[in-house]
């Protein structure tokens, strides 16, 4: 099926997860990515060891891409780079400023040299700034931002993700506007940014009440309960047969002690299999808190698997015009 970006081509010049997460929001919606990849190695989500057991990100995060090798800091690497562009829409790259305006992928740089190419940087800090240099990752960004409750990590990664979903919109927005006026963009996307956007909103331990929470089953599962509405904390207290707890949904000090203490004493006497049957028939946001192994076998398969490191580099300078001949004397000096 053609998505709705089906035919736009992106170069994907980032490393890890927030800019492989931005451009396979792209490769989903139908367009074309060529991941860009270091001939010595690839991206280095490749051989990282996963954060969750069982999880690998690169498989997860590259799919529907295209992989081409090539070395970016080689004599070579510009000519190439540049014949790939001409071809292409959109280019996102996640380098430090400095780095990338060495390399010459900034974003002032390419679109003098493309007018109409979108240019979108991801960088931990922005362009520009005291702190445009620093190294960092998700979880100094949600240090910085308010997010962290020590001594436990992030989970989810926030602010790598929610600055990939705002670069892909970034992205997509750009478009639209290009086919109005005919001219590209330049996107700052900062992760620091991000994870201050979340920070808006309330926590989990804000919101804590009878009505959402967490609760032990009988047989130490847990299930997760979200009735915020009225309409749903009533129907679930008319379920439990507990009609009395319906004015304490938010209940605050000892009133709301004793309704969680009540819910919790009521959850723990069934199993989490009695309490899903139990609810199955009632509108009351009642979910099962499953493992990751439990997660995995529910979600749905993914389709096409990443690609293996540079699977695509022929057909894609192929594409770009750079013939055989020149493809093995390019791959003879490792630059591809």
């Amino acid at each position: 099926m053609m998505g709705p970006i089906d035919g736009v081509r992106v170069l994907d010049l980032t490393r890890l997860l927030p800019g492989a997460y931005a451009t396979l929001l792209l490769a989903d919606l139908g367009a074309d990515v060529v991941k860009i990849e270091d001939p010595r190695g690839g991206d280095g989500m490749r051989t990282m060891a996963p954060l969750v057991a069982g999880v690998n990100f690169f498989e997860q995060l590259n799919r529907n891409k295209r992989s081409v090798t090539l070395d970016l800091r080689s004599r070579d690497a510009a000519g190439i780079l540049d014949a790939l562009m001409a071809r292409a829409d959109v280019v996102v790259e996640s380098f430090r400023p400095s780095t990338a305006r060495r390399l010459g992928v900034d974003g002032a740089t390419l679109s003098r040299r493309h007018p109409r190419m979108i240019c979108a940087s991801m960088s931990g800090f922005g362009q520009a700034g005291a702190d445009a240099e620093r190294a960092a990752h998700d979880i100094n960004y949600q240090g910085l931002a308010g997010l962290l409750r020590p001594p436990t990590l992030p989970v989810p990664l926030v602010a790598d993700i929610g600055c990939a979903m705002q670069t892909a919109i970034a992205v997509l927005a750009a478009l639209v506007a290009r086919e109005r006026t005919g001219a590209g963009a330049v996107i700052d996307s900062p992760i620091q940014s991000a994870a201050h956007a979340w920070a808006m909103f309330p926590t989990t331990t804000d919101l804590a009440s009878a009505c959402y929470m967490v609760y032990e089953t009988s047989d130490g599962q847990w299930l997760a309960l979200g009735a915020l509405e009225p309409k749903f904390w009533r129907g679930f207290c008319e379920r439990i047969g507990r009609p009395e707890l319906v004015p304490l949904q938010h209940a605050t000090a000892e009133a709301g002690a004793h309704a969680l203490a009540e819910v919790r004493a009521v959850f723990k006497s069934r199993t989490r299999d009695e309490w899903l049957a139990h609810f199955a028939v009632a509108d009351v946001c009642v979910t099962p808190v499953l493992t990751a192994a439990e997660a995995r076998v529910r979600r749905p398969p993914q389709p096409n698997g990443a690609p293996a490191l540079g699977a695509d580099t022929d057909a894609v300078l192929e594409e770009a015009g750079i013939d055989a001949f020149a493809r093995a004397r390019l791959r003879a000096d490792g630059v591809v």
